[in-house]
């Protein structure tokens, strides 16, 4: 026999021998479950203590028993028990049976029981009352003494306070030492998992056996993102490819981008194409209230992956046990940090492993620990971005694959006009047209149903219906009109889509809908046109009709934010300076990088880019004014116009719009495109321009 097949023959080991015994049958003994002892054991305490070995008597008077019982002659003998004030009666077997038995507790006694136990008991009050009772009624009635006999002595208590004691402190004992066995991880099976397993891993694996359906062509818009996945599972798969010139295999790889951009989708894609061991795993799933448990499931999880190397970890939302350790005893949170000190040691510490590669996913780089970021832990970090228009374009098409869609419906234009849209956002708008095709009876979905559904995704569920005084609604269409002249004929004002005095959402009572350029860089002056853009619908409240109303409240928010960060951010202001205010790291502190003095001249600087602004925006209104009493009358009759409805009425815009770029998406813009809400319910566009706190 070769050595190859020694080692594949299984060993049997019997209880009591040193190791394997050739001379024994080879053959596997049977697993016990120290599990039914315990069930066994509480069974029969149970049962001890809940079941009575004495027949349940009945309560009666003591004239009912002188009466009915004594004086027919049914009473076997009376028992007096003297640890208690209880008589309890024994009846004749064959009296049981006569009427007055069964009338009295509608009962049909069985004489077999009877015989030998007590069936009736009443209580005394005072035992030498009670016989003198007795023998007056006996000699009253001619009955002979000896025919009732009374027996003195002490009643049984099998179920008494001393015994109930014992068998609850049994039973304590049984389920300490379940516990107990549990912690150790003896013959129990509770294994180095700690009580009851808490301590185990709780990582999805997905092996060989384990079929995962998304692939990496169900992953699109993100092709840098894989390139660099997929090297890792090469790295695997083939280490001596990598290694033959001196190289390391990178630790791990941490993926960073803002939610909904295709993380853990990403991962997914992974796990299905890897040909490799792969745990999954969220960050929480390390958290519990018991202390140690984290430390715990860390040195679990790698241990795991240790027996299954070469593999891959995924740790999802990594941020939840990852965040920086606290230096002062506030900030700190000594289960967290042991949990990651852990995850520290595991993945890069004395006793390195080889084989296995972390893969981590967050959208708070800003918070991780900078022991965990460092090179020979997270090697490397994936930038997961917003998508641009190509990128838009490839994910529409995976998301259109199931749906039933028109032929006329072009793919690019909705990729235009969704900037700034991340995957989940796509998946939802795709969604969304799919249910509003079918909600109209539709045979296909067409680029009308995805307009609805781009506006129900950015501004809400539309409510026709809401009751609007007809004065207000004139306040609406004159606001919304201001915000689309001003951006028509501003230069860097963003293109007009779309503008409406429909309500929608929660609060919102209209909005104009603006299709963001997708570039890196904002000038002074494209930034002043944004804030006279958003400005347009204050400013036609004040000309047409002579008030202002709240409807600018998130107009005001906007241009606030983006004058404080032209202000102490970028440098844009000649007297503050070419200086930043804004720290990252320090956003959340109380504290201002600058003096009162300065906070004072912020305050000023700011005031006076907004009133310029004002100042412009209602000289622009004032010489355009025919144009926007044109539009506002339009939308009172029409509620929604487009751009070419808008083109009809006041001509072509006089600056020719630049072709939107297949570029990487604008840093400055978020998902919602511009627009000028009457009120706070939708925002204009959600500027990632980074703002300190307000003075």
């Amino acid at each position: 026999m070769s050595t190859e097949q020694q080692e594949k023959k299984p060993k049997i080991t019997f209880p009591g021998s040193g190791g394997n015994d050739g001379d024994k049958p080879n053959r596997k003994l049977p697993k016990f479950n120290i599990y039914w002892i315990y069930i066994i054991i509480f069974l029969a305490l149970s049962g001890s203590y809940f079941i009575k070995f004495a027949p349940e008597t009945n309560i009666v008077s003591e004239q009912e028993v002188f009466q009915h019982m004594i004086l027919p002659g049914d009473v076997d003998h009376l028992l007096q028990a003297t640890n208690s004030d209880v008589v309890r009666v024994y009846i004749k077997p064959d009296s049981i049976t006569k009427p007055w038995y069964q009338d009295r507790f509608k009962v049909k006694f069985d004489p077999a029981r009877v015989k030998g136990n007590p069936m009736f008991e009443f209580q005394v009050v005072d035992w030498k009352v009670f016989n003198d009772n007795l023998n007056n009624f006996l000699k009253a009635n001619n009955i002979n003494q000896n025919s009732v006999p009374v027996i003195t002595k002490k009643d049984p208590d099998f179920f008494g306070p001393v015994s109930s004691t014992i068998i609850s402190m049994v039973i304590i004992i049984a389920l300490w030492v379940l516990l107990m066995r549990k912690m150790g991880g003896g013959a129990s099976g509770g294994g180095p998992g700690g009580i009851f397993s808490i301590g185990k891993s709780k990582a999805q694996l997905f092996d060989k056996g384990t079929k995962v359906n998304i692939t990496f062509a169900d992953v699109a818009g993100l092709d840098e993102a894989k390139v660099e996945v997929m090297e890792i599972v090469d790295f695997l798969k083939q280490p001596k490819k990598y290694t033959s010139l001196g190289g390391k295999i990178p630790k791990g790889a941490l993926l960073i981008g803002p939610p909904g951009t295709g993380k853990t989708l990403l991962a997914k894609a992974m796990a299905g194409e890897a040909q490799v061991p792969f745990f999954s795993l969220s960050g929480s799933d390390f958290v519990e209230m018991f202390v140690g448990v984290g430390a715990s499931r860390v040195r679990d999880l790698f241990k795991q992956a240790r027996e299954k190397a070469p593999c891959i970890i995924f740790i999802d939302e990594i941020d939840a046990i990852g965040r920086a350790r606290g230096r002062n005893a506030i900030m700190s949170n000594d289960e967290r940090e042991n949990t990651l000190n852990q995850l520290l040691v595991e993945m890069d510490g004395f006793g390195g492993d080889t084989g296995i590669i972390i893969l981590a996913a967050t959208n708070r780089p800003d918070v991780l620990d900078t022991a965990l970021l460092r090179p020979g832990r997270f090697d490397r970090q994936i930038s997961i971005d917003k998508p641009d228009v190509k990128g838009r374009e490839a994910i529409f098409k995976v998301h259109l694959t199931p749906i039933k869609v028109s032929e006329s419906l072009d793919i690019h234009k909705l990729a235009e006009q969704t900037p700034g849209f991340a995957g989940a956002d796509i998946a939802n708008v795709c969604n969304e047209a799919a249910l509003i095709a079918a909600r109209n009876n539709k045979e296909g979905v067409d680029m009308k149903d995805f307009q609805d559904a781009i506006d129900r995704v950015i501004g809400g569920l539309e409510k026709k219906n809401k009751i609007i005084a007809p004065h207000e609604k004139e306040i609406i269409a004159y606001h919304e009109a201001g915000h689309a002249i001003c951006g028509w004929f501003l230069e860097h004002a963003y293109p007009l889509l779309k503008v409406t005095i429909v309500p929608r959402g929660t609060a919102a009572l209209g909005y104009a809908q603006y299709t963001p350029k997708e570039q890196y860089l904002y000038n002074t002056d494209q930034l002043m046109d944004q804030i006279c853009m958003t400005l347009g619908g204050r400013a036609a409240e004040q000309i047409f009709f002579g008030k202002i109303s709240t409807g600018a409240s998130n107009d005001l928010q906007q241009i606030t934010r983006i004058a404080y960060s032209m202000v102490t951010v970028y440098g844009m202001n000649s007297k503050v300076g070419n200086i930043s205010f804004y720290d990252p790291s320090q956003e959340n502190t109380f504290t201002k990088p600058y003096s009162e003095e300065t906070g004072k001249l912020i305050d000023n600087e700011v005031r006076a880019i907004i009133d310029e602004a004002y100042q412009r925006t209602i000289a622009l209104l004032t010489e355009k004014k025919k144009e926007v009493e044109l539009l506002a009358k339009q939308l009172l009759d029409k509620e929604v116009l487009v751009q070419s409805d808008v083109e009809e009425l006041i001509g072509k815009r006089p600056f020719e719009e630049k072709k939107i770029l297949e570029v990487e998406p604008d840093a400055a813009n978020d998902t919602k495109p511009a627009d000028g809400a009457i009120d706070a319910g939708v925002p204009p566009y959600d500027s990632q321009l980074p703002v300190p706190p307000l003075n």
